[in-house]
C-alpha cells in the first residue's frame, strides 16, 4: 500500500502541485493540506482520491505558486504580524522569558504572514488543472503500488510452494506415527505386574485416542488454505484483507498439527511451516 506521486498543473499564471503518498493501514485514512483559496475543491478531491486509493494511510498536499507574470501581489499581513507580537510579548512576560531580539526572524516562521493579492476565483479552467494534477499524482503512486504488487507475489509464491512441500513431508512420518503410539501404549501395561484389563476396552479407548490425534482433516484444510491464497493472489487486485483472513486460517491448521504431531520430526517440520507463515503475515500488511 506504500507509494508516492507528484504532478503539476499550470494555468492563469499559476501552478498547482499534488503529492500523494500512502503507507499501510486497514482502512482509507487521508488526510489534505489544501490552500484556502481552493478550499471549496477539496471534499472532490478528496472522494477522487479515496476512490482510487481504497485502503491506506495517505497524505495529500497541494501547494499554488504565482508564475512570472502572474498579476498578483504579494504584501505583509500587518494585522496578523501584530496580533502574533502581541501574544509572544505575553508569553514572554508570563514565563518569565526574554522576548526574542530578532523579531522577524521569529514572526515570519507563523503561518498567514503574507497576503497574496490576485485573482483566486476558482473556475472551470482552475478545477480542471487541479483535478488533471490530482489524477497524474495519484496514478504515479499506483504505479508505485504495482510494482510493489508484483515483489510481494513474488515473495509469496515460494513460501506458499514451501508449506506446500512441508506438507508432503509429513506423510510418511503420519503412518509411522501410529504404530509407534500403540507399541509404546501395550509395552507400557506390559509392564505393570499383575493387571487385568479388558482388551477390548482397551482396544476402543486406544481408538479413540488414535483418532484424536489424527492430522489428515488438518492437512487437508491446510492444502487447500494454500490453493486458495495462490487463487486469491492472482485474482482481482485488492485482495489484501481476504490474503490477511486466509493466513490466520493457515496458522490455525499448522498450530493444530503442531499440538497433534506427537512427533519429533513432525514437530521439526511444523516450526519450518510456522517461520514461512510468519514471513507471509508480515508481508500481507503490504497489499492493498
Amino acid at each position: 500500500m506504500t507509494g508516492f506521486g507528484k504532478a503539476s498543473a499550470e494555468v492563469q499564471c499559476k501552478r498547482f502541485t499534488v503529492e500523494v503518498k500512502s503507507l499501510n493501514s486497514k482502512q482509507m485514512d487521508l488526510a489534505t493540506r489544501v490552500p484556502a483559496s481552493l478550499r471549496e475543491l477539496e471534499i472532490e478531491v478528496r472522494n477522487r482520491v479515496s476512490a482510487r486509493l481504497e485502503r491506506g494511510k495517505a497524505d495529500l498536499t497541494v501547494t499554488v505558486e504565482s508564475l512570472a507574470g502572474a498579476p498578483a501581489q504579494v504584501k505583509l499581513n500587518l494585522a496578523s504580524l501584530a496580533a502574533y507580537k502581541e501574544q509572544v510579548s505575553q508569553a514572554s512576560a508570563q514565563l518569565g522569558i526574554p522576548e526574542p531580539t530578532e523579531w522577524y526572524s521569529i514572526l515570519m516562521r507563523f503561518p498567514d504572514v503574507f497576503i497574496t493579492e490576485g485573482n483566486d476565483d476558482i473556475n472551470e479552467e482552475v478545477r480542471t488543472a487541479l483535478l488533471s494534477a490530482t489524477d497524474q499524482a495519484v496514478e504515479q503512486l499506483m504505479a508505485h503500488r504495482r510494482a510493489e504488487g508484483i515483489r510481494l507475489e513474488e515473495f509469496f509464491a515460494p513460501r506458499i510452494a514451501q508449506i506446500g512441500e512441508l506438507l508432503k513431508e509429513i506423510e510418511p512420518f503420519e503412518a509411522e506415527r501410529v504404530p509407534q503410539i500403540r507399541a509404546r501404549i501395550e509395552d507400557g501395561l506390559s509392564k505393570i505386574p499383575a493387571v487385568d484389563y479388558d482388551k477390548g476396552r482397551l482396544e476402543q479407548e486406544m481408538i479413540f485416542y488414535i483418532e484424536k490425534l489424527d492430522v489428515n482433516e488438518e492437512r487437508q484444510r491446510l492444502a487447500q488454505h494454500l490453493r486458495y491464497f495462490i487463487e486469491t493472489m492472482e485474482g482481482k487486485p485488492g485482495q489484501g484483507k481476504k490474503l490477511g483472513f486466509i493466513s490466520q486460517e493457515m496458522g490455525r491448521e499448522i498450530n493444530t498439527l503442531g499440538s497433534k504431531s506427537n512427533h519429533a520430526e513432525m514437530q521439526r517440520i511444523v516450526v519450518k511451516m510456522k517461520d514461512l507463515l510468519e514471513q507471509i503475515k508480515e508481508q500481507v500488511l503490504n497489499v492493498m
